[in-house]
């Protein structure tokens, strides 16, 4: 399993490889090692293992997301409305249509063909692998929003 995940040491993204008979993540920028809790991984009867909680940090509320840059789709998205709104302007009825059904279809094959990568609420670290393909763990809003105020009222206390 590949993780990549913010050392909580140095603040820099690592980059890990996992497997059973690991049993730390260490950080390849100053060497700290984040030891791989005992029930972090629970045995699967479709996929195997299956992870349970954060590995590096104590968190157990992951969810399942596309493994595709979020920034590049709103790119794409974005160029396909600029695309259609010049060819609308010029009155070109079927290149309209044509460009947002065709943005739509990226979108839709990018959707398919990408894999999915689990990704920790707390600390934002990303597994994937094999494994986490198939699981299904859907994000909730409440559960992100619980964290980010967490965050917010620790960065309110540390200043003041």
């Amino acid at each position: 399993m590949h993780v990549t995940f913010r050392c909580p040491k140095c603040e820099q993204i690592a980059r890990d490889e996992v497997s059973a008979e690991s049993k730390a993540l260490v950080c390849r920028a100053c060497g700290l090692n984040l030891t791989i809790p005992a029930d972090a991984f629970e045995q699967d009867a479709k996929s195997g293992r299956k992870l349970t909680r954060c590995l590096a940090c104590p968190s157990t509320d992951l969810f399942a997301r596309k493994d595709f840059p979020q920034r590049l789709g709103v790119t794409i998205v974005i160029l396909g409305f600029a695309a259609s709104c010049v060819t609308w302007y010029y009155h070109w009825l079927y290149p309209t249509f044509a460009v947002l059904f065709a943005t739509a279809l990226i979108d839709l094959l990018l959707y398919f063909f990408c894999g999915n990568a689990l990704m920790c609420y707390a600390c934002g670290a990303i597994y994937r692998d094999e494994a986490v393909q198939n699981d299904d763990r859907p994000f909730d809003l409440t559960v992100h929003e619980r964290y980010r105020q967490q965050a917010i009222r620790l960065k309110e206390k540390a200043r003041g």
